[in-house]
């Protein structure tokens, strides 16, 4: 569906630009304003809530034409990574509750959330451009 497709692009930038744009100080530049948005917890949690939803859905729908499931695999998993980054990293910041399996995710995808930030930039610029090749 092109509904998806639309939103896994840009939740996608938006997500991987929030997740490397997290601890970066001000330059003075006019993306300032938008990283200090990028920073509330709130905003956080609604756009790793939807990233995870539409990653997740993006696996089941796909354009006209394209392969199931393969078609739109790295942009789904990016989505769902960069979600899942930003939805972990809420509940570490709100909770005192942890686990074992909890700290190894978290060492996992919090720990190298530049790493996951880029690739979801990457997966969705490119996911943008070149519509119906494999992988993408």
């Amino acid at each position: 569906m092109v509904q998806f497709y639309l939103l896994s692009v840009i939740l996608n930038i938006v997500a991987g630009y929030a997740l490397v744009s997290f601890q970066t100080e001000p330059k003075g530049t006019k993306f300032d304003g938008i990283r200090e948005y990028l920073k509330d917890g709130t905003l956080r949690l609604v756009l790793g809530i939807l990233c995870t939803a539409v990653g997740f859905f993006k696996l089941l729908t796909v354009m006209r034409g394209d392969i199931p499931v393969v078609g739109d695999l790295v942009p789904s998993l990016a989505g769902m990574a960069s979600g899942f980054s930003l939805l972990l990293e809420f509940y570490k910041t709100n909770s005192n509750v942890t686990t074992t399996a909890l700290e190894k995710i978290d060492s996992i995808l919090v720990g190298n959330r530049r790493i996951v930030g880029i690739v979801s930039i990457v997966s969705g610029v490119v996911h943008f451009l070149f519509a119906n090749i494999l992988f993408l």
